[in-house]
């Protein structure tokens, strides 16, 4: 039976991506929670993920010298958090719920890391005969 080396890890490639995403989104916000105004951001984890899968990385890409950047890289699957106490500045970042969303993501990515390291541990196993 061939192997599939496009579908070798299934659905972790894509989430170790929307992770990684996730994770400089809060970064960003724990990073601007002092600063006025500021609206705290979080990724929609299913939806990035569907659209990864899709194939539809959200963000336009310039793929040639002669694109024209946008200015605004805005990923669709950004969304302004909703605050449970905003402050009087109007910023909307709480860092212990940015602190906990952060190592949630984290705990997940570190998830399929351990899911891809298994496989190829079984696949230099099986190259090997053992």
């Amino acid at each position: 039976m061939p192997l599939d080396f496009n579908n070798l890890f299934g659905i972790h490639e894509q989430a170790l991506k929307v992770h990684a995403k996730r994770g400089e989104t809060i970064a960003s916000n724990l990073a601007n929670a002092d600063t006025p105004g500021y609206k705290a951001r979080d990724i929609d984890f299913r939806a990035a993920l569907q659209n990864a899968q899709a194939g539809s990385p959200g963000a336009m890409e310039a793929t040639q010298a002669g694109h024209i950047q946008s200015n605004s890289p805005e990923d669709p699957n950004l969304m302004y958090r909703t605050a449970v106490q905003p402050s009087v500045d109007g910023n909307t970042v709480d860092g212990q719920v940015e602190k906990q969303k952060y190592m949630e993501s984290a705990m997940r990515y570190q998830a399929s890391l351990s899911f891809i390291d298994g496989q190829l541990k079984q696949l230099l196993a099986a190259i090997r005969g053992q």
